[in-house]
């Protein structure tokens, strides 16, 4: 009877464990968890840290130096507007949209950064209208709307 017992209890642990390795295989990791999850974002930039009064306007899409010798600062567009991104600067990771009540600002209260994309030669999702794609990037491709990404010049 005693043999019965730990087979039960070695089953039961067997069992256990392969639940939880059939979990952890099913279940995706959060989309915005880790640099994983950053890569997966379309909408991120990293903008001159002097503020809006900097004339250097450095824009990229990976973390670096400003031309004027500052870290760049991690942000997401929320809108393009022509060639001109809206850029909320908040926590990185933050996913926020502009706020309803108002337009200058983001869901997080901050203001908004307008950096122009103008001469950077990044390329961005540019279709208008009611149309949030904010998607950013340094190789030429599709918008997630279908749309050719326009290279700004």
């Amino acid at each position: 009877m005693m043999m019965s017992g730990r087979k039960s209890l070695l089953l039961g642990a067997l069992m256990a464990v392969m639940v939880a390795l059939g979990v952890m295989l099913l279940v995706p990791p959060a989309a915005s968890a880790g640099p994983e999850g950053e890569a997966a974002r379309h909408d991120v930039v990293y903008v001159c840290g002097c503020g809006p009064d900097c004339p250097c306007n450095t824009v990229k899409v990976e973390p670096g130096t400003c031309s004027c010798g500052k870290p760049l600062v991690w942000g997401h567009v929320v809108k393009v507007e022509g060639d001109v991104a809206l850029v909320c600067t908040c926590a990185e990771g933050c996913t926020c949209k502009i706020d309803a009540n108002d337009p200058t600002k983001c869901g997080c209260g901050n203001e908004l950064r307008r950096i122009s994309l103008k001469g950077t030669g990044l390329y961005f999702c540019n279709c208008g209208g009611s149309c949030t794609c904010n998607h950013i990037s340094a190789t030429p491709g599709k918008c997630g709307c279908g749309m050719e990404l326009k290279k700004s010049e």
